[in-house]
């Protein structure tokens, strides 16, 4: 068993990583920055400039921004700037209103917003905003790293940042500026999830809670391409049948659609990224509910889904060339071998046997079509974990699977990290130019 200061550190390892949001991070973020900004500033500025990586342009282009019917930066920053709230963190937003919506547009017709690609970006996560006034009063924020994690904030010029932090690459408690915990291996997670008091898991739960309620609501509209509905309508029964498989396909899709298209719906996040969070939460809800697992049992595979999606994130960055999805339902494969009955060999089996078959798939961005990858990375969750079970696995004979399970992870990492580089250059490439 893991010891209790090793096991506070993963604790608050995981309340940083998984946190509620309202819309699509990347646009939330920008907004978040304006907020902070306009804050310091004191008042509305008359101009805004951003100044954004490729990964922020690439996944804020094409997404709903919430409660407003529109998609894209300029709603975002504008109402970051008349209605945001910095202290809200990623639901900035949560105080926007219809009127606000047309102020905003107000604001943007004005000119007063300029966004430009950073070409020089430090990270691939990068958001430098400066508001001025017509008096010759500035305000920059910089956001680096993460979505939440201000690395500087000034005033004409001058700080105001408390304790600024000379790293801006490691991750860091908000309370205290220490280093947050490192996972060192799949076992770690393994054991802290199945092995530690159930009280200290058990704020998981809300996850659950949030994420199953985003996929109800969902069905009350038609968001995005209506994939969640498109599964739940007779059509869909009819095709994919009414089974467990199908249900969590349609449950984490619905949740999918409606924060995608801008619905005012929050969900819990997961390394930042509130699909990621869908993807690790749904599947393994809805199997727990439809094998009649106990409450144990699910609060444990909950914990095991979100906390191996935070390692392999921790290696991969928050922003990648690889679609998130890939991440997050790698940890639902584990979350739902471990509620089949599966042991660490199994879930090390699934995640192998995941690795091995969506590894690659491109982020292009955030949009509706979210939902169809996200609905592509669960089905091969719950393939990888029956086969799993069945002791079958892809074995470091083929492809770049490795006999090590982290060696394995460390491979998936260098690619997504590493080698699509190129790919993220291209896709951007591609969106720019339609």
């Amino acid at each position: 068993m893991i010891a209790q200061s090793e096991r506070e550190q993963i604790v608050r390892l995981v309340r940083h990583w998984v946190v509620p949001a309202i819309g699509c991070t990347e646009p939330i973020c920008v907004a978040l920055a304006v907020a902070r900004a306009t804050e310091a500033l004191g008042h509305t500025p008359s101009h805004i400039e951003a100044a954004l990586s490729a990964n922020i342009l690439k996944n804020a282009m094409g997404v709903g921004i919430p409660g407003t019917g529109m998609v894209g930066l300029p709603i975002a920053i504008a109402l970051g700037a008349t209605i945001g709230r910095s202290a809200y963190g990623l639901e900035v937003l949560r105080d926007c209103t219809p009127q606000a919506v047309e102020m905003a547009k107000t604001y943007i017709d004005t000119g007063a917003i300029n966004i430009t690609h950073q070409q020089d970006a430090p990270a691939k996560l990068y958001v430098d905003i400066t508001v001025s006034d017509d008096a010759g009063h500035t305000a920059g924020t910089v956001i680096s790293e993460e979505h939440t994690r201000f690395v500087v904030i000034e005033k004409d010029g001058k700080s105001l940042l408390q304790a600024p932090a000379a790293d801006t690459t490691t991750a860091k408690d908000e309370e205290s500026e220490a280093p947050l915990y490192h996972i060192p291996s799949l076992r770690t997670v393994y054991e802290f999830a199945t092995t530690a008091p159930i009280e200290e898991l058990d704020f998981i739960n809300e996850a659950a809670r949030l994420n199953r309620a985003a996929a109800r609501q969902s069905l009350n509209d038609n968001y995005g391409h209506c994939l969640g509905k498109t599964l739940s309508r007779p059509l869909g029964r009819g095709i994919m049948g009414e089974s467990m498989c199908s249900h969590i396909l349609s449950t984490t899709s619905a949740a999918c659609d409606a924060r995608m298209a801008g619905a005012m719906i929050p969900v819990m996040s997961n390394s930042g990224s509130g699909n990621q969070g869908i993807c690790a939460t749904n599947p393994v809800s809805v199997f727990a509910e439809e094998n009649h697992n106990t409450p144990e049992e699910t609060t444990r595979a909950l914990m095991l889904s979100h906390l191996t999606a935070i390692y392999i994130k921790q290696n991969l960055g928050t922003l990648s060339a690889l679609c998130g999805c890939v991440v997050a339902s790698t940890g639902a494969t584990c979350g739902i071998t471990y509620l089949m009955g599966g042991d660490y060999e199994h879930v090390s089996f699934a995640v192998k046997n995941m690795i091995a078959n969506i590894t690659g798939m491109l982020c292009d961005g955030a949009k509706p079509s979210c939902a169809l990858k996200l609905t592509t990375g669960v089905s091969t969750a719950v393939l990888s974990a029956m086969l799993a079970m069945q002791g079958q696995h892809v074995t470091s004979v083929e492809g770049i699977i490795d006999d090590d399970v982290d060696k394995s992870i460390r491979n998936l990492v260098l690619i997504g990290h590493d080698a699509m580089n190129e790919t993220d250059r291209c896709v951007l490439d591609i969106m720019t130019s339609k």
